[in-house]
């Protein structure tokens, strides 16, 4: 892929899907700058043969032009500035859209080395950036340019001499304004900083309060609090002072060069050799000299943060993608007469680490595997390579033969069904929760589900039954979590149902009715669990024993009690808890 080919390409996109308003916003941008140097020269008109020789014919069409100038300008302006948001949300969507798409195609392990904030941050702040700057940035510079083009131009026209003044004032009036833009700018970055220390440390102070009083560290935070304040202080002072110090600057500075041009045009000097109206003219366009050439260093500086904002949307779309086969779901589909194989699996998120190594087993239709360890001996990753989320670094996972790696995502609910200890809410109804909003769900299947799991009865007491609107947290229990998650994984009535560590946090009463949810579920489905304690794992045929990232043993739970130390150990402790 290409550098900047993601927003080179948008950009085009977007272009010719919207050429009619391209050349119209085109047309509207030089009718503006245009419409901005009329009232300068209506004026000098007005002043030259109107006012100076008490002239009173035409006057009052002159004062309707000029009213109608300014009227003008305002409404290119509006015309602008709507053209311009229109095209750059078309550009922010058109980015996006593909931003978005090529999320789909990432693989799973790219979401373990790089943190949420980060790609939130890509699709957001840096996508804005680009938005600001095909639109507010480059067309304001196109404009500013254009203004102070005209402006000279104009000046010029009326005096070599003025035309000579206007153009050395331009890097003057640059570099004062950018000296102080630049300090503005770094004040502003620090206040932010400071202010966010200043929050952070209220809410780490109210999340943390019982163990603050705890340890009676009361006098430590409020001392941190005390720094951030002062920081906060002093880095909100800067700002008052350069933001209060510049206007006043450039109002003094605009004082001065129109006092220069009035005594230079002065009866006893008569250096530019103009007329009172052309006087008047050439202050109005001078003044309006600042007002571009500010928006200039803003714009200059904004375009660096963009071109950033560039570099890191096109870095984000460069990132590989693993080719993936067609695979025929002819076979597979609606079946669940499926057989899951690891063949020799090896994977590491890191080159010179192995999380699972040399895994090697298969699952027959409708059998109940229990996967049991310690913590960090790769459970969970041999569910996400199970299900096609990771691809294995050595070796293949495969269902009848075909490698799960390759299934469109799109196809995988329907083969398997995944059950994690939480369950995230999603905005809507209480049936929504289920089919998540997949249209190729029905109803009936939402209901068939929520009954097998047992809670029509709970659900028919809500406000709205099957429709109410899930806001509140506490409408359900954790326990009824848990059972919607098993309904949500088994209402596609996938041949497949991946339990990973679901009753962790239960009580044995709630823990009890969902082990007997999923012991029907069992009859159906080819059932693989994730259980931290044995003896509240479901009844299975077959225990697969990870140690060190590899199979220390298997086989079923009456063999492995009688050949296995460490299994017999872990239940006898069980035991021993429990009672």
């Amino acid at each position: 892929m290409e550098k900047n080919s993601l927003v080179r390409e948008s950009i085009k996109s977007v272009i010719k899907k919207n050429f009619s308003i391209i050349l119209l916003m085109i047309f509207i941008i030089f009718a503006f700058v245009i419409s901005s140097l009329l009232p300068p020269q209506i004026l000098r008109y007005i002043i030259d043969n109107n006012l100076a020789p008490r002239n009173n014919e035409g006057l009052l069409l002159l004062a309707y032009l000029y009213m109608g100038a300014i009227f003008l300008i305002g409404l290119f302006d509006l015309a602008k500035e709507t053209l311009l948001t229109i095209i750059g949300q078309k550009i922010t969507k058109e980015v996006r859209m593909k931003m978005m798409e090529k999320l789909e195609k990432i693989n799973a392990m790219f979401f373990s080395k790089n943190e949420s904030g980060k790609i939130v941050s890509n699709f957001t702040n840096d996508v804005d950036a680009i938005n600001s700057m095909f639109t507010s940035v480059i067309i304001g510079m196109i404009i500013d340019c254009f203004k102070i083009i005209g402006v000279v131009v104009s000046i010029w026209l009326f005096s070599v001499k003025l035309g000579i003044i206007a153009v050395l004032l331009l890097p003057i009036i640059y570099y004062i304004t950018r000296f102080f833009q630049k300090r503005m700018l770094k004040a502003q970055i620090d206040n932010l900083v400071s202010v966010s220390k200043v929050n952070n440390h209220i809410s780490e102070s109210v999340k943390n309060i019982r163990m603050i009083k705890l340890f009676s560290k009361e006098s430590y935070m409020e001392s941190n609090y005390n720094e951030y304040l002062v920081d906060n202080y002093e880095t909100i002072e800067r700002v008052t002072f350069y933001d209060s110090i510049f206007s006043p600057i450039i109002l003094v500075i605009r004082s001065l060069i129109i006092a220069l041009i009035v005594i230079l045009s002065s009866e006893q000097l008569n250096f530019l050799g103009v007329s009172v109206g052309m006087i008047a003219a050439s202050i109005e366009l001078i003044s309006n000299l600042f007002t571009p050439i500010e928006n200039l260093g803003m714009e200059l500086q904004n375009i660096q943060q963009s071109i950033s904002g560039i570099y890191r949307v096109n870095e984000f779309y460069e990132i590989s993608e693993d080719a993936k086969d067609s695979v025929d779901l002819t076979n597979i589909l609606g079946s669940n007469n499926l057989s899951l194989s690891f063949n020799n699996v090896t994977f590491n998120y890191e080159d010179d680490k192995n999380v699972l190594e040399n895994i090697d087993f298969k699952i027959k239709p409708l059998e109940r595997i229990t996967f049991v360890g310690r913590t960090g001996v790769g459970k969970s990753t041999l569910f996400k390579l199970a299900m096609g989320l990771l691809k294995p670094s050595k070796g293949s996972i495969t269902i009848n033969g075909i490698n799960v790696y390759n299934i469109p995502n799109s196809e995988k609910r329907k083969i398997f069904g995944y059950v994690d200890q939480s369950f995230p809410m999603l905005s809507g109804t209480v049936a929504e929760q289920i089919s998540l909003k997949d249209n190729s769900v029905t109803f009936e299947q939402v209901k068939e589900s929520l009954d097998f799991v047992g809670l029509t009865d709970y659900i028919k007491t809500l406000e709205n039954g099957y429709n109410t609107e899930v806001k509140k947290d506490n409408l359900f229990s954790q326990g009824q979590k848990q059972l919607l998650a098993i309904a949500r994984a088994i209402v596609t009535n996938p041949p497949i149902l991946l339990l990973d560590e679901i009753t962790a946090s239960l009580d044995s009463i709630t823990e009890e009715k969902i082990i007997t949810v999923l012991q029907k579920a069992s009859q159906n489905h080819s059932i693989l669990t994730i259980s931290h304690r044995l003896s509240s794992m479901i009844s299975s045929d077959k225990i697969i024993i990870l140690e060190n990232g590899k199979i220390k043993n298997s086989g079923t739970p009456e063999t492995l009690l009688k050949s296995d130390d460490w299994y017999r150990n872990h239940i006898e402790l069980e035991k021993l808890t429990w009672n």
